[in-house]
């Protein structure tokens, strides 16, 4: 996954936004119109509109290049305060660009640009690039004792496969008839792409070279028992990943914005409610698919004697697993069927939607009765509360949040089900009040967890056994596989500029990631961007809001 999709030749391309359509006037050094959060917003009703979030005093108004035309509330939204009134009858929910981290003299966190005042003070050398992804520029002039900054939020929505994390502020606004309501607007999106399946998968592989060894080195050795101690807390690592990989980019965000405080979704959920199809009561708790029975007996009885694939009855039946073992599956009893000694060995570890494939009645048949997995509930069971401890290290105040706060404030706001949508209504909306949230990101940075690569020194076979040996270094010409480059190829089919990850090699012809596909580049054609950070980077658009929006 590139960072960005097509080659750069310009300065302006760093940014990945469009061009501004104004330019701002220069900042005074006294004032909090740095980073575009000026003074306190108009009141929504008054009229009174500042130019891209700057504030409307002397010496900082827009000079407009290109002459008002009619636009819609959310577009006037996103080039004015960023706050568009939720009353006027086109206003669907504001969706603008995202904003840009920005570092203070001495590296500390000043609030978010707009990206027009980005490229406007590295154009002007008042900043440089601290970090290309996440864009973060540090300005090289202004101190964090000179600068008033006001805090901003971190919110957070788990999940299992992926965690939405993103960057909001909240302020008061005053509405004609006297009353007070809080908007929230969101300025950085960033969805967290997990690797516990990738973690899970290598445990098992890892663990069955292992056996395989044993079995034939050590045929005679009597077997370890299961008295080894686990600390309190302990995780498996596809679990802990998950744990870490969040704790690590909240604490990167944390270094990049004045964070003030955290919010995180808390959810629990009832796996033995999901697997049943319905609420249960207190005593339905203790009445699951084998109380009073075993596997086999339940099994039994579930399919009629016969063989699930087959028909066939009267033969020894052997319990089967629908989804293989091999594949991910597991031994819960809805993933267990009965099979005849022939159609379970023709059937292996095939899946059996490719076993069945001539067959599409018995298959429809056979999946109507297995249920869903709940690998991913019981991962976020397992890990919610752990999350939030880790989170507590970060030194700011963790609010806990359930789901259902965060369900209603997406509903009553007509947003997409998203992880960062997610992440942006967790926490309290008072909607009767008038509370609303007026602006997302339109898009998102994708940060996909990579890894570091591996600790092995030797390349197996599907069979464990060694195939190659691996270089003992990881830095090869200066440069280590992740490592975020640009790559400029004088001549050739690959002639141009190219941006992207890379994966090196001892003899420094470089492998490079572009969205047209891989291209070997020589290390003297490279020039280092970014360090490796075990995270892969892309972008994706936001969702359109829904056009019809609930209240309360």
């Amino acid at each position: 996954m590139t960072t960005f999709p097509v080659g750069e030749q310009t300065h302006q391309a760093v940014l990945p936004q469009r061009p501004a359509l104004e330019s701002v006037g220069a900042d005074t050094p006294g004032s909090r119109d740095e980073t575009a959060h000026g003074l306190p917003a108009t009141a929504r009703d008054t009229g009174g509109e500042h130019g891209r979030g700057e504030t409307g005093g002397r010496g900082t108004g827009a000079r407009r290049r290109h002459a008002k035309s009619a636009a819609t509330a959310a577009e006037a939204a996103e080039n004015r305060s960023g706050d568009a009134p939720e009353h006027h009858r086109s206003y669907t929910g504001g969706v603008g660009a995202s904003r840009v981290f920005v570092l203070a003299r001495d590296g500390r966190p000043l609030m978010p640009c707009h990206p027009a005042r980005a490229r406007e003070l590295l154009g002007r050398g008042r900043a440089v690039v601290a970090r290309q992804v996440p864009f973060t520029i540090r300005l090289k002039d202004r101190a964090l004792a000179g600068s008033e900054v006001g805090g901003v939020q971190l919110r957070i929505d788990p999940g299992s496969k992926g965690t939405g994390l993103v960057i909001t502020d909240e302020k008061k606004e005053e509405r004609r008839k006297g009353s007070t309501v809080i908007v929230r607007r969101g300025l950085i999106a960033v969805e967290l792409q997990h690797r516990g399946d990738q973690i899970h998968l290598c445990m098992r592989q890892r663990a069955g070279y292992r056996r395989r060894r044993r079995s034939a080195n050590c045929r005679y050795r009597a077997p370890r028992s299961h008295n080894r101690p686990r600390p309190a807390g302990w995780l498996p690592p596809s679990l802990r990943h998950r744990v870490e990989t969040v704790l690590s980019l909240a604490t990167r965000l944390c270094r990049y914005a004045p964070v003030s405080e955290v919010h995180v979704e808390r959810a629990a959920f009832d796996t033995h409610s999901m697997s049943a199809g319905r609420p249960l009561s207190e005593a339905d708790y203790g009445q699951g698919p084998l109380a009073g029975a075993t596997a086999r007996t339940h099994l039994r009885a579930k399919w009629n004697n016969a063989c699930a694939y087959c028909d066939v009855s009267g033969v020894p039946l052997n319990i089967e697993h629908l989804r293989p073992r091999s594949r991910g599956g597991s031994d819960r009893v809805s993933n267990l069927v009965l099979a005849c000694v022939p159609c379970n060995e023709a059937k292996g570890s095939t899946p059996v939607e490719a076993f069945l494939a001539d067959r599409p009645d018995r298959l429809a048949r056979i999946l109507g009765q297995t249920k869903a997995p709940l690998h991913d509930a019981a991962a976020m069971n397992a890990t919610r509360w752990q999350l939030t401890e880790a989170l507590g290290t970060l030194g700011r105040p963790v609010h806990a949040w359930s789901g259902r706060r965060t369900k209603g404030n997406r509903s009553a706001m007509g947003l997409a089900k998203t992880h960062t949508l997610d992440a942006l209504s967790v926490g309290r909306l008072n909607h009767e009040r008038g509370d609303a949230i007026v602006r997302y990101p339109e898009r998102v940075l994708v940060a996909r967890a990579t890894g570091r690569g591996s600790y092995a020194r030797t390349t197996p076979d599907r069979f464990g056994f060694p195939r190659l040996r691996r270089a003992r270094t990881k830095q090869h010409f200066g440069y280590v596989t992740g490592d975020l480059v640009r790559a400029t190829m004088p001549s050739g089919k690959w002639a141009g500029t190219w941006t992207g990850r890379i994966s090196v090699r001892a003899r420094g012809q470089h492998s490079l990631a572009t969205p047209r596909g891989r291209v070997n580049v020589s290390h003297r054609n490279l020039r280092l961007l970014q360090r490796g950070d075990g995270y892969g980077y892309g972008d994706r658009p936001e969702p359109a809001p829904s056009t019809s929006r609930k209240s309360g």
